[in-house]
C-alpha cells in the first residue's frame, strides 16, 4: 500500500536562533583543542554508516572469530579503527538524538526516565529548535540524503527532510515496533499500569518467541521515501516493508544518492534497521555465515559498506570522501543468540557498562588518514564538531559552540592526544557514570531487559581502570583514593555546566 503527502515546507532561521541562544552558555561548552580551518580545493564528502544493536564484539577485526567482515576490516586496515569510542545513551533515539546534534540527550530533551526511546504515533519528535548536522552542512551547500532508520518521530513535522535531509527512504522507527495481532505500545502501557503480571508474561512469552523465529508477517512496518518538491514536502508509504530487502534497498538507493551527487558535496547517512531484531536477510545471505542468522544479517551489513566503497570509488570521489562506520549501542543481549556480542566488555545495550555504551568505530579516508589504531578517547558527539571543522571555510560561520563534542581533526590528522579525556553516562536522565582518562566512576549500575543486577546506588562509587580492566571486574576504589577524589570533582564539574531538560518521551504519558 503506497499513500502520498504534501505538507508546506515551513522554513526556519535555526542556526542564527541556535547561535544566539548558545552564547550565554559557550562557557560551559568543552573547548575544541587542535581545532583547524582547512580551505581544501572541494569540501570533503561526508558517509556515516550506522549499525543497530552491534555489539563491540561483532566484526571481525574487533575479534569475532566466526563472523567475517573483510569490508569493514579493510576500512580499519587503511583507516583508523577506534578502541575506546563511545556513544551518549545506550538505546537507540537519544544515541540517534546525540549524533546528530552533537549534544547530551540532557539538554536537548531526547531521551526518557519512564520511556527510553520514541514508539510509533510519537506527537512530538526532534525538536525543531536543534540543529541537526544535516542541516549544519546544507548550510554549506551539501546535498544531504539519508537512507535507513530514523527513530526520532514519526509525525509529519519529525521527519529526517524537516531536519535537515535533501531525501529520505526508511523506516521511521525499530524494525520490531509494528507487530500484527499483538498489543500496540498505548495497549502496553495501560496493561502495565493495570498491574495483571500473568497477561504481560503471556504477551512477552510469546513476542520472545516470535524474536526467536522471526517471520515477515508477524510485523508491518512503514518504509517511507520523503524528498522535497517545488517547496513541499513529499512522503509516501510502502507498508509493510519486506524487512529481508531492507539492507540491500538501503544500499541501493545510498549508490543511487551517490552517482547523482556530480560535484557537489554531499553527506550520506545510512543507519541500519539490523542488527536490531528481528532478524532479516536477503536471501543471499541466508545461511551465509559460520554465525548463525545473527552473522549472516553482520554480513550482509558489511557487503553493504564495500558496495558503498565501491560506488564512492567508481566515482571518483573516494579518496575526497571520509567514512566513519559505527554502532547507536551495544548488543541486546536479551535476545541470546539472536543479540549480539560485547566481546570482553561487560553487559550491553540499555546499560551505562562499557558493552552498552563502547562501540565499534572505523575511520577511513584514503590519502589523507594515517592509518593504524588509535585509543584515545572519542564520541559519536564529537562527529558534529568534527565535521565542522573539516568543511570549513573561511566565509562559514562556526555552529560549533556549545556543543558536547570536541573537534577531532588533530587527532585523526596527526594521531595527537585526543581533546576528549572525559565521558559521562547517562541513563535517562541520570549521571550513571564517568571516565577521566584511564579511569571509570560508577556513581549508580544497572542491569537491562532483566539481565544483570538491580539498581544499585553506592555510597562509595566503583572505580575500574579501563586499560588493566576493560571488563569491569576488579573495584579498586579502595586503593586510589585521589583518583576517586579527582573523578567526583570532574563529575561535579561536569554535572554543574549541564542544564538537563525535561524527557520529552515521557510526555505520552502525560494527560492530553
Amino acid at each position: 500500500m503506497q499513500r502520498a503527502i504534501k505538507t508546506p515546507v515551513n522554513v526556519r532561521a535555526k542556526l542564527g536562533l541556535l547561535l544566539a541562544a548558545l552564547v550565554a552558555t559557550a562557557a560551559c561548552a568543552p573547548k575544541a583543542s587542535n581545532s583547524s580551518e582547512t580551505t581544501p580545493a572541494q569540501r570533503p564528502n561526508i558517509v556515516v554508516l550506522f549499525a543497530d544493536d552491534m555489539g563491540y564484539g561483532d566484526l571481525s577485526s574487533y575479534g569475532h572469530p566466526y563472523i567475517r567482515t573483510p569490508e569493514i576490516d579493510e576500512l580499519a586496515r587503511q583507516g583508523q579503527r577506534w578502541t575506546d569510542f563511545y556513544v551518549a545513551s545506550s538505546v537507540c533515539s537519544p544515541s540517534r538524538g546525540a549524533l546528530l546534534t552533537g549534544r547530551l540527550p540532557v539538554r536537548t530533551g531526547i531521551y526518557g526516565n519512564a520511556i527510553r526511546v520514541y514508539f510509533p504515533g510519537e506527537p512530538w519528535g526532534m525538536p525543531s529548535s536543534e540543529v541537526t548536522l544535516a542541516e549544519a552542512l546544507q548550510d554549506r551547500g551539501y546535498k544531504t540524503g539519508m537512507f535507513g532508520k530514523w527513530h526520532l518521530g514519526d509525525g509529519p513535522d519529525a521527519l529526517p527532510t524537516r531536519h535537515g535531509f535533501d531525501e529520505w527512504f526508511g523506516v521511521p522507527y525499530s524494525n520490531d515496533m509494528n507487530w500484527v495481532g499483538e498489543p500496540d505500545f498505548e495497549a502496553l502501557v495501560k496493561l502495565s499500569m493495570s498491574g495483571d503480571v500473568e497477561k504481560q508474561a503471556m504477551y512477552y512469552a510469546r513476542r520472545s518467541a516470535k524474536y526467536a523465529a522471526p517471520e515477515e508477517s508477524y510485523w508491518e512496518a512503514p518504509l517511507i521515501t520523503s524528498t522535497k518538491e517545488a517547496g513541499e514536502f513529499v512522503d509516501s508509504t510502502e507498508q509493510p516493508a519486506m524487512q529481508s530487502t531492507l539492507t540491500k534497498r538501503y544500499t541501493e538507493e545510498a549508490i543511487k544518492f551517490i552517482n547523482k551527487s556530480g560535484d557537489e558535496p554531499f553527506f550520506l547517512y545510512v543507519p541500519y534497521t539490523m542488527p536490531h531484531t528481528p532478524l532479516f536477510r536477503s536471501p543471499e545471505f541466508d545461511g551465509k555465515s559460520l554465525g548463525g542468522r545473527y552473522g549472516d544479517v553482520v554480513e550482509e551489513i558489511d557487503w553493504s559498506v564495500g558496495a558503498i566503497q565501491g560506488a564512492l570509488k567508481k566515482a571518483g570521489v573516494l579518496e575526497n570522501t571520509l567514512v566513519v562506520f559505527s554502532s547507536d549501542n551495544g548488543p541486546w543481549l536479551k535476545m541470546h543468540e539472536e543479540g549480539g556480542r560485547a566481546g570482553l566488555l561487560r553487559h550491553g545495550k540499555g546499560t551505562t557498562f562499557e558493552g552498552g555504551m563502547r562501540v565499534p568505530t572505523v575511520f577511513s579516508w584514503p590519502g589523507t588518514l594515517p592509518s593504524g589504531v588509535v585509543s584515545e578517547i572519542g564520541s559519536t558527539l564529537d562527529l558534529f564538531a568534527t565535521v565542522m571543522a573539516l568543511t570549513k571555510m573561511p566565509e562559514d560561520v562556526d555552529v560549533t559552540t556549545g556543543l558536547d563534542g570536541f573537534d577531532l581533526t588533530a587527532t585523526l590528522l596527526e594521531k595527537t592526544a585526543s581533546p576528549r579525556q572525559e565521558m559521562p553516562f547517562y541513563r535517562g536522565g541520570s549521571l550513571y557514570a564517568y571516565r577521566k582518562g584511564p579511569w571509570k566512576m560508577h556513581f549508580i549500575t544497572e542491569g537491562a531487559y532483566d539481565q544483570g543486577e538491580k539498581r544499585t546506588k553506592h555510597n562509595i562509587p566503583q572505580l575500574y581502570h579501563l586499560l588493566r580492566d576493560p571488563s569491569e571486574r576488579f573495584d579498586v576504589a579502595e586503593k586510589y583514593p585521589e583518583v576517586m577524589a579527582e573523578l567526583l570533582a570532574a563529575a561535579a564539574d561536569h554535572q554543574q555546566s549541564v542544564d538537563i531538560q525535561p524527557p520529552l518521551f515521557d510526555r505520552r504519558l502525560m494527560p492530553r
